[in-house]
C-alpha cells in the first residue's frame, strides 16, 4: 500500500483549447474535472496501476467534497482532515501543440490545530504502508520545516518516505534524510542555485542533494528524460513520445511508477519513465493503467549521457 500526503490538494479543471488567444473567447474542445495535487495524483496512478492507495488531504467547503467524491468514484480511498477553509480550485488550459498553462489558486490557510491533525492523521494512517509520498506545495500556514517534521515522524514510525516539493520546503526536508526525492530541472536548479544546461549538470546537482541528506534523487528532465541517483550509482532513462497531449500530473505519475515497482534501483527507474511517457501523451490528467505502458520503449542505462545538452535547459 503507498500512502500519500498532499498538504494543498486542489479540484482541477482541464480545458482542451485549438490555442490560447488573450482578449478573445476560446472554445474549448475538451474538458476534464479531477481531484488535484501531486499527491492526490499519484493516488490516482497508483490506482490507475491496480494496487491499493490511501490519500491523506485537508478537504474544506464545496471544493472539497467534490474532491472526496470524485476520489471515491475513483476507488480512491481518502483520509480526509476537515479545515474551515475551502479547498482550492485550479484551472489547466492545454493547446493542441502540447503548451500547457496552468492557473493554481492558493488555497486555504491551515491552523495550527488543523496542521497537527493532518501529522496525525499520517501517522495513524502509516501502519501497513510500504512507502508514503509527501507531494507538493505546502497551504498557507505551514512553515517550509513542516515536511521536515513529517519526515523525522515517519522515520521513527519505520516506514520509507518520497518527497516531491520545491525551494525551502525541500532544502529544510533534507536533514531528515528523506529515503527519495524527486524534483524536476527547475527545481534540482534552484536547489543548488545555478543553471543546468546538460544531463551532467543534472547528475552533479543530485549528488549536492544526497550530500546534503537526500538517500536518493529521481530527477525528471522534461524531454530528455529522467535521472536516478542514489547509493549504488547513477542510471538514465528515456523513451521516445509521438504527441505530447498534456503533461499534467506526468511527473506524479512517473513518481508513483517508481514506487510500484519497489522504489529502488534502475527497474523503478524503468517503470517511473513508462509511465511519465505514457501520461503526457493521454489528455489533462488523467493517469495511464497498465494497458497505456510500453516498457519495450524504455531504455536505461548506468552509461549516462553526462555531455548530452538538455533541450529544455533549467535556470535557477
Amino acid at each position: 500500500m503507498i500512502l500519500t500526503v498532499t498538504p494543498n490538494p486542489s479540484l482541477d479543471r482541464t480545458y482542451e483549447v485549438p490555442s490560447l488567444d488573450r482578449g478573445e473567447v476560446v472554445r474549448a474542445t475538451g474538458e476534464r474535472v479531477d481531484p488535484g495535487g501531486k499527491g492526490v495524483n499519484v493516488s490516482r496512478a497508483v490506482a490507475a496501476a491496480g494496487r491499493r492507495t490511501v490519500a491523506v488531504l485537508p478537504l474544506g467547503g464545496a471544493p472539497g467534497a467534490l474532491v472526496a467524491g470524485l476520489l471515491d468514484a475513483q476507488g480512491i480511498e481518502a483520509a480526509p482532515v476537515p479545515v474551515a477553509g475551502a479547498t482550492r480550485s485550479n484551472i489547466a488550459l492545454a493547446e493542441s501543440d502540447g503548451v500547457l498553462t496552468k492557473i493554481n489558486a492558493p488555497g486555504p490557510e491551515l491552523t495550527a490545530a488543523e496542521q497537527e491533525l493532518l501529522l496525525d492523521t499520517v501517522l495513524r494512517r502509516a501502519g501497513g504502508a510500504d512507502w508514503i509520498a509527501c507531494c507538493g506545495s505546502l497551504p498557507r500556514g505551514l512553515a517550509p520545516s513542516w515536511y521536515a517534521e513529517l519526515v523525522a515522524r515517519v522515520h521513527a514510525a519505520g516506514v520509507r518516505i518520497a518527497l516531491d516539493t520545491s525551494g525551502p520546503a525541500l532544502l529544510a526536508a533534507l536533514r531528515e534524510r528523506p529515503d527519495v526525492v524527486k524534483p524536476n530541472a527547475v527545481e534540482l536548479a534552484e536547489a543548488v542555485g545555478r543553471p543546468l544546461t546538460t544531463v551532467g549538470d543534472a547528475v552533479k546537482a543530485a549528488e549536492e542533494l544526497r550530500a546534503a541528506g537526500a538517500r536518493a534523487v529521481l530527477a525528471s528532465l522534461g524531454a530528455d528524460g529522467q535521472l536516478l541517483v542514489d547509493d549504488d550509482g547513477a542510471w538514465f532513462g528515456s523513451a521516445p513520445v509521438d504527441t505530447v497531449r498534456s503533461n499534467v500530473g506526468a511527473g506524479d505519475s512517473s513518481l508513483a511508477g517508481f514506487l510500484v515497482a519497489g522504489g529502488r534501483g534502475p527497474g523503478a527507474l524503468a517503470s517511473a519513465v513508462a509511465h511519465g511517457a505514457a501520461a503526457v501523451q493521454l489528455p489533462g490528467s488523467v493517469m495511464p493503467t497498465p494497458g497505456d505502458l510500453d516498457p519495450a520503449a524504455v531504455t536505461v542505462t548506468a552509461e549516462v549521457p553526462v555531455d548530452r545538452v538538455l533541450r529544455e535547459p533549467a535556470s535557477s
